[in-house]
């Protein structure tokens, strides 16, 4: 099969990733082999091709937002049968042992493994998953339009909930690509005023119509003080204007896995009056499940960019240069 592999990293205008053939994998005890008939691009998969993240293996194939039909299971798998619609997202496997796992925080396992940087992901014909992390999808949803929520869309799902957004609040959402559109979604369904900044105008575009409060450039000042604030972009020098913005006991939630130096703060302008920061690591499947379910309930609607999975260099140049409304999704000839 032929698969995308990350060959040398290095910058996104230079194509590092490269088309090479493999044997098809095969699954082992309770596994799944899914044909991916869709796979998102998210920006961690644009970190691992220019090198932000090391790839943990050599010629690694990236992509954790994999849409298929199982094909073919291994022994011992019976949670799904073969033709069942199929999600893979990042998180693929967790020790169970650890104490961050004891307490519900699989997310911070010590041993966990990776889609698409431990292991094989999805900008491929096939990739194979435990049965156990992979997940139902909702029927509301075609392949290229539930692609986006494995990653982006579970990820803003914790993020907003680590925010700790108060009743009727106001949220600040900084860079407004594939997560902050979903994740905005969700507040508004909570009745609060969400207020964007971005340096994309067609993002602020987008952001207008899916009925925000609010969209301007990427460290303008909200209208009014914040309760809460998401950090999107992988930009260290927002935190600062968005640790303003915040309102007395306001919590910034930064929720990439990869983020430029952080300029120095001032105690008094940035961190007094008990504002907190805090990351996003991860999450578990518990948040999956739980968002996938949200989203087909609320009827979320998910903006998608499509290409053809030959094109995959530049649907990540696209991504790079702000050139994708939404989210950019791989789709299988």
């Amino acid at each position: 099969m032929r698969s995308w592999v990350v060959d040398r990293p290095g910058p996104i205008d230079d194509a590092p990733l490269v088309a090479v053939e493999r044997p098809e994998p095969l699954p082992g005890p309770r596994e799944l082999r899914v044909a991916v008939t869709a796979c998102g691009v998210c920006r961690t998969d644009l970190h691992l091709a220019e090198g932000d993240l090391a790839p943990k293996r050599p010629q690694v194939t990236p992509g954790h937002e994999i849409v298929g039909r199982v094909d073919r299971t291994g022994e011992g798998a019976t949670r799904f049968a073969v033709g069942d619609r199929v999600g893979i997202a990042w998180l693929r496997h967790t020790c169970g042992r650890c104490r961050w796992c004891r307490r519900g925080q699989e997310n911070l396992c010590l041993e966990p493994r990776f889609t698409g940087w431990d292991d094989d992901g999805g900008y491929a014909p096939y990739a194979v998953v435990d049965e156990a992390y992979a997940y139902p999808l909702p029927e509301r949803y075609d392949d290229e339009h539930a692609a986006p929520l494995l990653c982006a869309g579970i990820i803003g799902y914790r993020a907003l909930r680590l925010a700790d957004l108060p009743p009727a609040g106001r949220l600040g959402i900084y860079g407004f690509g594939a997560s902050a559109h979903l994740a905005a979604q969700i507040a508004l369904h909570q009745g609060v005023r969400v207020h964007v900044m971005t340096r994309s105008a067609d993002a602020q575009r987008l952001a207008v119509e899916l009925g925000v409060d609010s969209a301007g450039g990427a460290t303008d000042p909200p209208p009014e003080p914040l309760d809460s604030a998401i950090l999107f972009a992988p930009a260290g020098t927002i935190v600062p204007p968005a640790l303003e913005a915040l309102d007395r006991g306001g919590t910034l939630a930064i929720a990439g896995i990869h983020l430029s130096d952080i300029p120095s703060l001032r105690y008094a302008d940035h961190l007094f009056e008990e504002r907190h920061v805090r990351s996003v690591t991860a999450n578990t499947r518990r948040d999956g499940e739980e968002f996938l379910a949200l989203a087909a309930r609320l009827g979320v609607e998910v903006t998608t960019t499509p290409y053809p999975m030959a094109d995959a260099n530049r649907a990540l140049s696209d991504l790079a240069h702000d050139r994708v409304n939404g989210a950019a999704v791989l789709l299988a000839p």
